[in-house]
């Protein structure tokens, strides 16, 4: 049961190309961003497609696969674990973001 504690689920399709990075030593980073969707209607019985964005974060082996399969469109299904990192900007304002740092890549669609 501890490893349910820090764990997110999603399918979605891949925002923009992703950006590889390879790092000292040919361990690869990559970094993109992942569209999920969530369809329902409102009081006029309208259809509202409510659209969140998510940044995500691979290591090692499956940022190789991200490289070589995954790019822009393509849907995807990962699951991984949240982050949040906090730094200083130049102004000296304190900003903040949130991360899923993804453990499996499963390519889905054609």
């Amino acid at each position: 049961m501890n490893a349910l504690k820090n764990k997110v689920q999603l399918i979605g399709h891949v925002g923009q190309e992703p950006e590889i990075k390879t790092l000292e030593g040919g361990r690869k980073l990559a970094k993109l961003t992942l569209a999920t969707n969530e369809s329902y209607y409102n009081d006029k019985k309208e259809k509202i497609t409510d659209t969140q964005w998510h940044n995500l974060t691979a290591w090692g082996k499956t940022a190789e696969i991200i490289e070589s399969f995954v790019n822009k469109g393509k849907e995807i299904m990962i699951e991984g674990k949240l982050t949040y990192n906090s730094w200083e900007d130049k102004n000296g304002d304190k900003r903040y973001s949130t991360e899923i740092v993804i453990n499996e890549l499963l390519l889905l669609g054609k």
